[in-house]
């Protein structure tokens, strides 16, 4: 393995390419020194408030599903796997950090494959796991009366969805994490994804495009363009809220994801020699840190869109806190009623109907 030191005078032209990958590619000598210094501060900075702020958040979410949700539902899982995505995102995020701090990767080779293959595992499970909770929503609502449904509910479905889920994510990772190596550039030891030729990138770029924006949107638009007719029909007080939940959980999502996937039809064009100016890398990496900056955040509110904003998640919360904090929440009263108590560890598909707060935990 080569001897990490630090750089000179020398910038790399490809080294902040993140989420496209943090694991670098093999970086082309360019002389980007303001770039290069703000990236120094403006990352590390970053990366740090995401990964506590996230780590945080679905940290009390995987305590509060572990601890009161036994045996899981179909939404509970689902859920759990999210966190679990969201929280091995975060955890490559310190190792990024230290490495943007220093302009040198200083961890042994084999952690450059593995720090990737956190990052990539969580980056297309949070991603894919977001896709079949949309689902399951559309399936509960509007296909509520259909058999099969309760059998693609069932715990052993859910488990098996989840499995094929993760090797979904696993495939979609596979590549990048197999070519990722410790280089060495300019006497400067990178984490970067070797190319030969140049082959592997546009495919990268959109596959990333396609998997991580494209499907996931239209997958949300159409699910919940079905719903929200079928709940305004319903006479319940709980529908506004519902509807308004599913625009946020819409909306959050575009406004995060898509600058982010701008810039990566950018990058393709760039790779494919249509954007070659020394002004347009700088401008172009940049850009990929602020976006990549917004992006990353949005892990950070999976758990208040997902699992904080209903209420008997938060009376969960709450109870936990009080056997956890007993002086500092004894006081505090839990707004529970002894249905949703019984509901705590299973759906009961009698109250799928009438209860819009049963179906979406709203």
């Amino acid at each position: 393995m080569n001897n990490s030191s630090k750089p000179t005078t020398d910038n790399y032209s490809d080294y902040y390419s993140l989420p496209e990958s943090p694991y670098h590619y093999v970086p082309q000598v360019c002389n980007n020194n303001n770039v290069m210094d703000f990236s120094q501060v403006f990352l590390p900075t970053v990366y740090s408030i995401v990964f506590i702020v996230g780590f945080i958040g679905n940290g009390l979410v995987l305590c509060v599903l572990v601890k009161y949700h036994k045996p899981f539902n179909m939404s509970d899982l689902c859920l759990f796997n999210l966190a679990i995505s969201d929280l091995l995102f975060l955890i490559s995020l310190p190792f990024w950090a230290d490495y943007a701090a220093k302009s040198y990767w200083a961890f042994p080779e084999f952690m450059c494959h593995a720090v990737t293959a956190l990052y990539m595992l969580g980056f297309y499970g949070s991603i894919f796991f977001m896709i079949l909770m949309t689902v399951d929503r559309y399936a509960v609502i509007v296909h509520t009366y259909t058999s099969l449904i309760s059998k693609f509910r069932s715990v052993r479905a859910g488990i098996a969805l989840a499995l094929f889920v993760w090797t979904l994510s696993l495939a979609a990772s596979l590549p990048n994490i197999i070519i990722s190596n410790v280089s060495n550039v300019s006497n400067v030891s990178v984490c970067s994804v070797t190319d030969p030729g140049n082959i592997w990138k546009p495919f990268h770029y959109i596959e990333l495009n396609i998997l991580g924006f494209i499907i996931p949107l239209s997958v949300m638009l159409f699910c919940y363009s079905r719903i929200i007719p079928i709940l305004m029909t319903m006479n319940s007080q709980k529908k506004h809220k519902a509807v308004r939940l599913m625009v946020v959980i819409v909306t959050v999502f575009f406004l995060f994801w898509t600058p982010y996937n701008i810039v990566i039809v950018l990058k393709l064009l760039q790779q494919l020699g249509y954007m070659t100016s020394h002004h347009c890398n700088q401008d172009m990496h940049m850009a990929v840190q602020w976006v990549e900056s917004i992006t990353f955040f949005h892990c950070c509110l999976n758990p208040i869109i997902y699992a904080f904003v209903g209420q008997k998640f938060r009376n969960l919360f709450q109870k936990m806190l009080k056997e956890w904090f007993p002086l500092c929440f004894g006081h505090c009263t839990t707004v529970e009623s002894k249905s949703s108590e019984r509901t705590t560890s299973k759906y009961s598909r009698a109250s799928m109907i009438s209860s819009i707060k049963t179906k979406l935990k709203v």
